[in-house]
């Protein structure tokens, strides 16, 4: 009688070993490829270990911009992404999200979901807002994807009947006549520094106008509201072309490539050099695998000859940095800034 019943038992219990130890494999190989996954994306960012390792986007993605529409960052944002889209394979959105300098759209990036899916591109005025105090955040508070966009054609532009024939002719007017020659301005943005540069450079006084966004300054420049415009060239290229507008100089290090007939400050006796950077940022939260997927499709857009060719319609350099280049790169522009307003 017992062995009768004790045969059956037995049968029970070896299925459930052999159940539980099937199991129990199965669960240390999901565990030891997820690990291989895991380390693929933290040693590169190659697309075929990331693509492998996280199912992203899994929707349309944001890009909020925190400028006006018709600036240099909406126009290099939308440019790119109709290439990041492709890559992507979501729709990429442009959000423009403007107030207080860009810092509106930077604070609604940090306290988005992070999931990928609402992304940051901006440009140096984020390290300034730090610096300047009027947030309590900047680029090390995000996680970096990279840089996109270099742009070498900071200028400043007078009207094509300005007296300024040239920088120099700004300067000497500008030493004579202290607080009488209005620059247009967003306090505490990029052009802010420029020209809080040149003063200091130079020794003289502008009278600063704050007008508002990129788009803005232009429509005062146009409307004789204002002397000079600080903006890039790429941005205004056609009202050069049209002799409504006149270029002073770039603030290049060296002779632009994409602009070699345009002289740099330097040239003309002005030591001012700025370069601006555009780059995305992601809340700090983000998944590693996320951001390098969308570092990578960063990556392969900028080595898309289409793109580049479209890019450098506005006399910007699309250049790929890394989130570790990044990094290194905005530390030592933030050092610099903060050197330049410890001067003042």
């Amino acid at each position: 009688m017992m062995k009768g019943y004790l045969k059956p038992i037995l049968m029970m219990l070896a299925v459930w070993f052999l159940s539980a130890l099937i199991v129990g494999c199965s669960s240390e190989g999901g565990s030891g490829e997820a690990s291989n996954s895991t380390d693929n994306g933290a040693e590169g960012s190659s697309a075929e270990n990331v693509e492998g390792a996280v199912d992203y986007p899994t929707g349309p993605v944001t890009v909020v911009v925190p400028a006006g529409a018709g600036g240099d960052t909406d126009i290099n944002a939308r440019t790119f992404a109709k290439y990041l889209e492709q890559e992507l394979g979501q729709p990429v959105v442009i959000s423009n999200v403007t107030g207080a300098g860009g810092t509106v759209g930077a604070r609604e990036v940090l306290d988005a979901d992070a999931d990928g899916q609402t992304v940051l591109f901006f440009h140096n005025s984020l390290l300034l807002n730090k610096i300047l105090g009027l947030v309590d955040f900047s680029y090390d508070d995000y996680k970096l994807a990279g840089i996109s966009i270099l742009d070498e054609g900071n200028t400043f532009m007078v009207s094509g009947d300005s007296q300024f024939e040239d920088l120099q002719d700004l300067v000497d007017y500008a030493r004579e006549n202290p607080n009488e020659v209005s620059i247009a301005t967003e306090v505490g943005g990029f052009t802010h520094l420029q020209l809080l540069a040149l003063e200091q450079d130079q020794d003289i006084e502008l009278n600063i106008v704050d007008v508002g966004g990129a788009a803005d300054k232009i429509a005062a420049l146009l409307g004789g509201h204002i002397d000079i415009v600080p903006t890039s060239l790429g941005l205004v290229k056609e009202y050069v072309e049209s002799g409504d507008m006149r270029t002073l100089g770039i603030m290049a290090e060296e002779t632009a490539d994409l602009m070699p007939e345009v002289p740099t400050f330097k040239e003309q006796g002005v030591n001012s050099s700025f370069e601006k950077f555009f780059f995305f940022g992601f809340p700090s939260d983000t998944p590693d695998e996320v951001v390098e997927k969308f570092s990578s499709a960063m990556e392969t857009v900028i080595n898309n000859e289409e793109y580049r060719a479209e890019a450098e319609q506005y006399l910007v350099s699309p250049t790929y940095m890394n989130p570790e280049e990044t990094a290194i790169y905005m530390q030592e522009a933030e050092a610099y800034y903060e050197e330049l307003y410890e001067q003042e």
